[in-house]
């Protein structure tokens, strides 16, 4: 089965497969905001989020998180100051989507494929929700956009076609081939030698700290051009060069590949769920959702530097650290937020564990500090 048709069997919408979530999210947002609107986001997400939202002309409003879930706090909130709300559902712990009844909501389900509320997916709640093929079913890129409404889903597929740029058969091989690759790694324990690998190539992006570097003044100049895609490549495309180019039958046949293993991959993660959910420096958030199959598992801890080079040494690596959050990274692009000391507090200590790999990493995570 297809990407877009088995979300499309679990969503009930209209979906579109796409070369990337993010190419997802701008154009979900070009579709249902306009110039100039305010938009509620978290300010813990993804540095290209953030870009996005500047690309779509919009204005980043900055919420208050919970100190539970890393989530926006909607009881933080005056919801008539806004126009739009984007969801983050961080590492699958779910958003308090309930809140933003009313509101044009966009959810970014890249973290939360298999996140539930009340029994309902994520990604049925919003205007569209954007869901990411290289988070649980670890294809390497993809993403979907689900859409409750048919003539929108017409709309944007045709605004996907302008944005998209022509693939090459060789390109998408090596894609494929280094996501097979990055598999076999985790599975036979060999992330530390790929990691080493990986920076002697330079196949990582160059950050400051956790962050790509900012280019203020460049970035200034972009948006000036917003609405609009393109000015914004730079910033957009970190660590995922290929974001809006096409993709062939090869990369397709891979999704569909890796999203049919999710499920057999499900209770594997629940257990680690369960077993990391056990340490007292989890998040509280994660206390509720012990029937999830989270993408990772947020734990609070002080020396979260001496955590990850530790873990990596046991064969796990640590990834999606989003610090500082956008209103201390960006402080000119946005609105900050009113209350931003919980979202500096988990922005500095969270240390995301992937719940698939919890046994290799439990002898470390057991000695840490609660922060």
């Amino acid at each position: 089965m297809s990407p877009e048709r088995a979300f499309a069997a679990r969503t009930g919408c209209h979906c579109l497969l796409l070369p990337s979530n993010r190419l997802g999210l701008y154009l979900a947002l070009r579709h249902f905001c306009s110039p100039g609107q305010r938009l509620l986001m978290s300010p813990i997400s993804a540095d290209e989020i953030l870009f996005l939202v500047l690309a779509a002309g919009l204005r980043p409003v900055i919420a208050p998180v919970s100190r539970r879930t890393g989530n926006i706090d909607p009881s933080l909130v005056d919801l008539s100051t806004v126009d739009a709300v984007l969801t983050t559902n961080l590492y699958g712990l779910p958003d308090d989507v309930e809140a933003f009844a009313g509101k044009v909501l966009i959810e970014d389900v890249a973290h939360a494929m298999e996140t539930t509320v009340a029994g309902r997916p994520l990604g049925t709640f919003g205007q569209a929700a954007v869901f990411s093929l290289s988070k649980h079913p670890g294809a390497g890129s993809g993403g979907v956009l689900a859409l409750q409404d048919a003539a929108a889903a017409k709309a944007v597929k045709q605004d996907l076609e302008r944005l998209l740029r022509p693939g090459a058969l060789r390109a998408e091989l090596l894609s494929v081939a280094t996501s097979m690759a990055r598999q076999v790694a985790l599975r036979l324990d060999l992330v530390r030698p790929a990691l080493a690998l990986a920076r002697l190539l330079g196949m990582e992006e160059e950050r400051e700290g956790y962050r790509i570097k900012l280019r203020a003044a460049e970035l200034a100049a972009a948006t000036a051009q917003a609405p609009s895609l393109p000015p914004f490549d730079p910033w957009v495309r970190a660590d995922l060069h290929s974001y809006r180019t096409a993709k062939g039958p090869l990369a397709r046949w891979y999704q569909s590949r890796r999203v049919a293993k999710v499920e057999g991959e499900r209770p594997r993660r629940l257990q680690g769920v369960r077993s990391l959910a056990a340490l007292p420096s989890v998040a509280e958030g994660v206390l509720d959702q012990l029937d999830q199959p989270l993408f990772r598992v947020p734990l609070l801890v002080k020396e979260r530097d001496r955590a990850i080079a530790a873990l990596e040494r046991r064969g796990v690596a640590t990834g999606y650290l989003y610090d500082p959050p956008y209103d201390d990274y960006a402080p000119s692009f946005t609105q900050p937020s009113p209350s931003p000391s919980a979202a500096r507090w988990w922005a500095g200590h969270v240390l995301p564990v992937d719940p698939v790999y919890a046994h290799r990493a439990l002898p470390v995570l057991k000695e840490l500090t609660p922060a």
